[in-house]
């Protein structure tokens, strides 16, 4: 028998064997959070990538510029029994089974947990162009190193923020760089106008050129040409126009999906199929908090699920001895770019008032929304203490005095009702 159908077999003194698909921030999070809360089963962690598990936020920073040579996680796999499998490639589920295929075989599983994450948005057209890329992976990175490098004209599609992010990078290598978006303003489908019309002078500050409202028509080697005939010269082109759940192999499972593509999973992570979970970018959830159910594609969505996800894992082989933990988070996100440290937390999308601490042409400033009078969310550039006092007041409740909130010169701890 093989090391690999060995590990594969249940632990015949523990019982249940906890699979978790999916080898970036949520998978290896809730692999060791199953550990630290106590389960005793065999975990294996499946990735499809080659590489170590490693972290994606230094893909667009340190390791685009050549600054760091890896972000593998600290993590001993080996002293936390989890059975790390590289470079396999998961195709499909059957929970009747309770198995997953792959290439080399099925993998029999007690309780699965779906981590695959999400997957970039492809240009149209733009598929086999010679010098087009993406920005999701290792891999990615490694073959964009040398075109910054080489300092190329470099055309961004998409004034999202990992577009933002990458423009940034670029810039900072010394490349000449044009952000072609479709929409009026940069981060047209996350920010309300009045909020990210002001960001657009970001660009220009840097160096950057910013052209709104233009359209894609195709990409040739060399060239990007735009829907009204202008042609950009292009070394390189780096698409970022969002990105979807990474769901596609789900596909037949039965597993309910939400019309984005992301697995619908309950309060505790659960999905609708029996002993499976999802967590991360391809699981959306519903919140208490917001009234809605919420597809949170960041870094720290990727951190926190899991920690419930486990809870409940570990709960559930208890013999429902522990009560099921809901996973509401208040959502946390930062981006850095163009010289300036952007933070957000909560969710707008209901709120019925927009404060402003500062003015956008200000160093540093910050913009709170309410619903009826209660903080939701914050969004703050170069002001971090607003950023950590208005999440914690989310997450209490808080009702503010518009009055004392929208001065700058109060802290926003104490702008409460």
């Amino acid at each position: 028998m093989s090391e690999q159908q060995q590990s594969e077999r249940p632990d015949r003194r523990t019982g249940r064997r906890a699979v978790v698909v999916g080898a970036g921030m949520a998978g290896v999070q809730t692999a060791v959070a199953l550990r630290e809360q106590g389960f005793t089963g065999t975990v294996t962690l499946i990735g499809a990538e080659p590489h170590q598990p490693y972290d994606r936020p230094p893909l667009s920073k340190a390791i685009l510029l050549g600054t760091a040579e890896g972000s593998a996680f600290d993590v001993d796999f080996q002293a936390l029994d989890i059975d790390l499998q590289l470079g396999r490639e998961v195709t499909g589920v059957r929970p009747g089974d309770h198995e997953l295929d792959t290439p080399s075989g099925a993998v029999p599983y007690d309780v699965l947990v779906i981590a695959t994450g999400a997957e970039p948005v492809v240009l149209p057209g733009a598929e086999g162009v010679p010098g087009v890329h993406l920005l999701r992976t290792l891999d990615d990175a490694a073959r964009l190193r040398p075109v910054l490098g080489e300092q190329h004209d470099v055309v961004v599609v998409g004034a999202g923020w990992i577009g933002a992010e990458f423009a940034t990078a670029a810039r900072a290598a010394g490349c000449a760089v044009t952000v072609v978006e479709a929409a009026d303003r940069p981060l047209a489908g996350v920010l309300p106008a009045e909020v990210a019309a002001p960001m657009a002078a970001w660009y220009a500050e840097s160096g950057a050129e910013l052209l709104t409202g233009s359209r894609v028509a195709r990409i040739e080697p060399g060239r990007v040409v735009l829907a009204d005939g202008r042609t950009i010269p292009a070394g390189a082109v780096v698409v970022g126009i969002g990105a979807r759940p990474a769901t596609d192999w789900l596909a037949g499972s039965g597993i309910a999906l939400g019309p984005d593509g992301s697995v619908t999973a309950d309060g505790g992570l659960r999905t609708s199929a029996p002993d499976v979970y999802a967590v991360g970018d391809c699981a959306s959830f519903p919140s208490a908090r917001y009234g809605e159910r919420l597809l949170v594609h960041h870094w720290d969505n990727a951190l926190q699920g899991p920690r419930t996800a486990a809870a409940n894992i570990v709960g559930a082989g208890l013999g429902g001895d522990r009560a099921p933990v809901t996973y509401d988070p208040v959502p946390y996100f930062w981006s850095e770019q163009f010289g300036r440290f952007v933070q957000y937390a909560g969710h707008h999308g209901s709120a019925d008032t927009l404060l402003w601490r500062g003015a956008p042409a200000d160093p540093s400033w910050s913009v709170c929304w309410l619903r009826e009078g209660v903080l939701v969310a914050v969004l703050a550039v170069g002001r971090p203490r607003d950023l950590a006092q208005g999440r914690k007041l989310i997450e209490a409740g808080a009702r503010l005095d518009e009055g004392r909130a929208a001065d700058p010169s109060v802290p926003l701890k104490t702008a409460t009702l």
